[in-house]
């Protein structure tokens, strides 16, 4: 299980698509969510602005993050 760290209250699973490397654009991540296996908290997701809130568990292709909240980096 791989840690993934937010400063912020939220981030949507778009923008966690893009910050982990599973995507190379916003726009890319409509098509990756219908063609890959992606579940959060262990129900399979479609919506690219879904929102991932600290203790949520994302599971992208075989690979399980944790999102943890980092408040030593909050800007």
């Amino acid at each position: 299980m791989k840690k993934f760290k937010i400063t912020t209250e939220f981030m949507t699973l778009g923008q966690f698509l893009k910050a982990t490397d599973h995507i190379g654009s916003g726009g890319e991540a409509k098509f990756f969510l219908f063609e890959n296996e992606v579940l959060v908290n262990n129900e399979r997701r479609t919506e690219r602005g879904k929102k991932l809130y600290p203790g949520d568990q994302v599971v992208v292709e075989k690979v399980v993050y944790h999102i943890v909240y980092d408040q030593k980096n909050q800007s």
